[in-house]
């Protein structure tokens, strides 16, 4: 549910709809119930903490918030609001820097570990809850304070996020309990700066509009057959003129980590290396009869994977975080009718490593799972695309591979539930929905959110029909996804505002992909009102 349930909490914990604007008639979405779940006391607190009412104020309503907050249990109260002098204060060190920064945020005083409590606090603390999502929080607000807890700092910050959206431009905190929870662990937003120079100043603005909607990764697909946009000291020599310096992509990265957002590599290969491959031209793949191959690297010589490596290890102190995109995609060895025959070398070198049966399906598996091997020497976990996978082949991709599943329209495409039914773990990044493709080329047409918010959760992994259920589990996530292909037809600035709406609409399903409470309009008039 995308509106908060509220539940009035009164002396004797009597369970009754809260009212709107607390008179007792339920004219307003806070008045219906929703999806027949009930508040109880957060976790971490005691009877006696639960805000009790009062009958000099009317009963709280819940805050509207993007992504909209879980569950909300109403009180009756003054509420919070930032005023100059009050305090933010943490009870673990570990939570300075969320401390700080909501304090800069809301112009408070960030005064660190104290023990006394004060009028108007705002009060950050971990508690000591186990086995619970780590990202997630409860926030009290009682008699003029805030307090934000969570079993980790990922939730503090997210209690935060809703905070700093609750008071936006004088607004108040309602008086009450929000215990709140991501559905999915992955909520992405990928950028393809390899076919379009963005400026560090755009990303790191998209950074921060990231954090506040609680997205926490970003993808940078920054190696493609028109750009290596990041510099590069093992090969300086396939850098392009425009691009981001390593010191630039630091900052990106600390920006992104004091959100709680992990950026994500991907150096896409055996196809997608046509920057590379322009200053290294014997790499190129050529058919028997000698053509070339677009952006597509011959993986039958072993100076193929020695450059790919090389990138794969000198970015690994670059990028600090978990996942690596590996890529895989559209290797054109493979979209021929007869690859063998188009590619003996490719071939022979299949047979060779695998034996008499094996194809070049098999030998670009092999690779795959290669360039994992590398990966996962710096502690990484490998994720590639669906159309990177082959059924039918003697060589099977490492277990580990996590999907991209983006698209149904490669050649002897395969069902998302082919994935799931082996096991494998899932990131939505469904073409239909999420994708923003510059220049609309084939049959691409730039996403709305309207329709993502309406139509998509992320069990849409492929088209507009949802997997089964039971597959939810082996979801991850989702990620919205810019690609640049025709890169000079959107300048920055137009990017940005196309994906505004898109972007807010794609983490409130990952958020919570049951069917939002609030219609599309008052979703969409709730983002104008929160900037």
């Amino acid at each position: 549910m995308a509106v908060a349930l509220v539940v009035i909490a009164a002396g004797v914990s009597l369970g009754l709809w809260a009212a709107s604007g607390g008179d007792g008639g339920a004219t307003g979405p806070e008045g219906r119930p929703s999806q027949g779940r009930t508040a109880a006391a957060p976790h971490g607190t005691s009877p006696e903490d639960t805000p009790s009412p009062s009958r000099t104020y009317p009963l709280s309503k819940a805050p509207r918030t993007i992504p909209a907050v879980r569950e909300h249990t109403a009180a009756r109260g003054p509420g919070w609001r930032p005023a100059s002098g009050n305090r933010v204060v943490v009870d673990d060190p570990a939570l300075a820097d969320e401390g700080r920064l909501i304090a800069g945020e809301l112009g408070l005083t960030y005064e660190g570990e104290k023990d006394d409590r004060r009028a108007g606090d705002l009060r950050l603390t971990l508690n000591e809850d186990k086995g619970v999502n780590p990202e997630s929080y409860v926030m009290t607000v009682r008699g003029g304070r805030v307090e934000i807890s969570g079993p980790a700092d990922a939730g503090v910050f997210y209690g935060t996020r809703t905070l700093k959206q609750e008071v936006h431009e004088g607004g108040t905190a309602p008086e009450g309990v929000v215990r709140d929870e991501p559905a999915k662990a992955q909520r992405g937003f990928m950028l393809d700066i390899a076919r379009k120079n963005f400026t560090a100043g755009w990303i790191e603005d998209r950074v921060r509009e990231l954090g506040d909607l609680k997205f926490n990764q970003l993808g940078l697909h920054f190696s493609d057959d028109q750009g290596f946009r990041i510099e590069s000291d093992s090969h300086p020599e396939i850098v392009s003129q425009q691009h981001l310096t390593k010191a630039q992509v630091r900052k990106i990265v600390d920006l992104a980590e004091s959100r709680h957002i992990t950026v994500v590599p991907e150096i896409d290969s055996p196809g997608h290396l046509g920057a590379v491959i322009d200053a290294h031209p014997d790499l190129q793949l050529r058919t028997a009869q000698g053509s070339a191959v677009q952006g597509a690297i011959d993986i039958s010589k072993s100076e193929s994977a020695d450059i790919v490596d090389d990138l794969l290890n000198e970015y690994a102190d670059l990028f600090p975080g978990g996942p690596w995109h590996l890529g895989g995609d559209e290797y054109q060895a493979l979209v021929r009718s007869d690859p063998e025959a188009s590619f003996p070398q490719l071939a022979a070198a299949a047979r060779e490593r695998y034996g008499s049966g094996a194809t070049v399906a098999d030998l670009t598996t092999g690779w795959l799972n290669d360039r994992a091997d590398t990966v996962r020497k710096h502690q990484r976990t490998p994720r590639a695309w669906n159309d990177g996978f082959f059924r039918g082949t003697s060589v099977k991709a490492a277990k580990d591979i996590q999907v991209a599943y983006w698209t149904g329209k490669e050649i002897g495409a395969r069902q998302p539930a082919e994935y799931l039914g082996e096991g494998r773990k899932v990131i939505n990044y469904n073409d239909e929905f999420l994708y923003y493709v510059l220049g609309q080329p084939q049959t691409f047409v730039y996403p709305t959110g309207q329709r993502i918010y309406e139509q998509w959760t992320p069990r849409v992994l492929r088209g507009t029909t949802a997997v089964p259920e039971r597959y939810d589990g082996q979801i991850l996530g989702g990620s919205f996804a810019v690609w640049c292909d025709l890169a000079n037809s959107q300048t920055q600035d137009q990017v940005a505002a196309g994906i505004r709406m898109p972007l807010r609409a794609t983490v409130q399903k990952l958020w919570d992909p049951d069917k939002p409470e609030l219609s599309w309009a008052e979703f969409r008039a709730l983002a104008d009102r929160l900037g």
